[in-house]
């Protein structure tokens, strides 16, 4: 196999949404006739303590000290600033992943975490790596530390991420305005009612989703509990993702006497996220980069509740800039919120329009149509 064919797409598992832009790219790559490629968790050839620190620290932090997390965020976001100093730790802890690297060669190398991205641009200044890098940001702004001065290729979400990158001195032809990657089966055609039927919900009722994510984050029981106050009729589908404990939380709260209105299914991971998003009419959640251009693909109008502070922050500004979301920072008044909203079916269904135009189903394709075949690219 020649070396041009070989594509290694590289993620990082310190969220679910970095690993899932990669599954979507990968897919795309191979449907658009590539020969050899790979994916990788750049995590899984790592040593033990710095993929707990990546893994665990982080999820910790997004449960227990948000805000210290956001502060960490806001202070790391200056381009350029720390790469020297994260670059010699992280070397330390990845040596088995940079001999996967080189010894794969790949004519492209991409990358859906800001982990990866540095390791292949260090092998690159070093020119122990032939590989072009491609960088797919997974949130709708960039931080800091995804940029990288050996990138070949930017895909990014938004005309104004493009325009950052543009301003911060990247060139502007290696800037693709792509939409972050999700599975094609978020844009597949469904009919609503037959999907509720299909998962035990009523066709007929409004049909609200939970989302913790796929590690299980977030304030899930109390928002389950605010949401049982709910005037309109509805159903409510909560997501634990693959949190045990979580699931069983949340069941204690939805078997609770009372309820009036509504009615709640819980289920925890799931592969038919895409077919539980075509029954829902909204989502309840966190905004994460995968999770919410998923939802904008489905045509969905979000509920933002307890953003990350940092890019979570940031990605819910753009959804509420863009008309496509409502927020609720206090989480007994969620359920009035709601109402208000469906209250108003024509406001809702405006919500759901903008979603729609704001999402980029297609985003994997066009970023496996722009590396193959693969041109040269000017590098920063």
């Amino acid at each position: 196999m020649e070396q041009r064919s070989r594509i290694l797409i590289l993620s990082a598992s310190a969220g679910a949404g970095h690993v899932r832009a990669a599954q979507a790219v990968e897919q795309a790559v191979l449907a658009n006739g590539a020969g050899d490629v790979r994916h990788v968790d750049a995590l899984d050839h790592t040593t033990k303590m710095f993929r707990r620190l990546y893994q665990k620290a982080y999820i910790d932090l997004v449960n227990d000290a948000p805000q210290a997390l956001g502060l960490l965020y806001d202070h790391l976001d200056k381009p350029w600033k720390y790469e020297r100093r994260r670059l010699a730790f992280d070397r330390l802890n990845t040596r088995p992943f940079v001999e996967l690297i080189k010894h794969y060669d790949p004519a492209w190398a991409v990358c859906t975490h800001f982990l990866p991205a540095e390791i292949v641009s260090w092998l690159k200044a070093r020119r122990r790596l032939r590989a072009r890098l491609a960088v797919v940001v997974t949130d709708f702004d960039v931080h800091g530390m995804w940029l990288y001065r050996h990138v070949d290729r930017y895909f990014v979400a938004l005309e104004e991420t493009r325009e950052h990158l543009a301003r911060l001195g990247i060139p502007a032809e290696s800037i693709t305005v792509s939409g972050i990657p999700i599975d094609p089966q978020f844009a597949a055609a469904f009919d609503k009612r037959a999907l509720r039927r299909k998962h035990g919900l009523d066709p007929d009722r409004t049909t609200i989703l939970i989302s913790a994510g796929g590690f299980g984050v977030g304030p899930v029981e109390r928002i389950v509990g605010s949401m049982r106050q709910l005037t309109h009729p509805a159903q409510v589908v909560v997501i634990c993702g693959r949190s045990e404990d979580l699931r069983r939380r949340v069941d204690k709260v939805a078997a609770a006497p009372g309820g009036g209105a509504v009615t709640i299914k819980v289920i925890g991971f799931t592969t038919e996220m895409h077919e539980l998003m075509a029954a829902a009419d909204l989502l309840v959640g966190k905004p994460g980069g995968l999770t919410t251009s998923e939802a904008l693909a489905r045509g969905l109008a979000l509920v933002v509740v307890n953003p990350i502070p940092g890019q979570e922050e940031r990605n819910a500004d753009h959804l509420l800039e863009q008309g496509a979301a409502i927020r609720c920072n206090n989480l007994p008044v969620i359920a009035w919120k709601i109402d208000r909203l469906l209250d108003d079916p024509a406001r809702l269904s405006q919500m759901q329009e903008r979603a729609k135009r704001l999402g980029r189903p297609a985003a994997a394709n066009e970023i496996a149509d722009a590396l193959l075949p693969a041109a040269p690219l000017a590098t920063v």
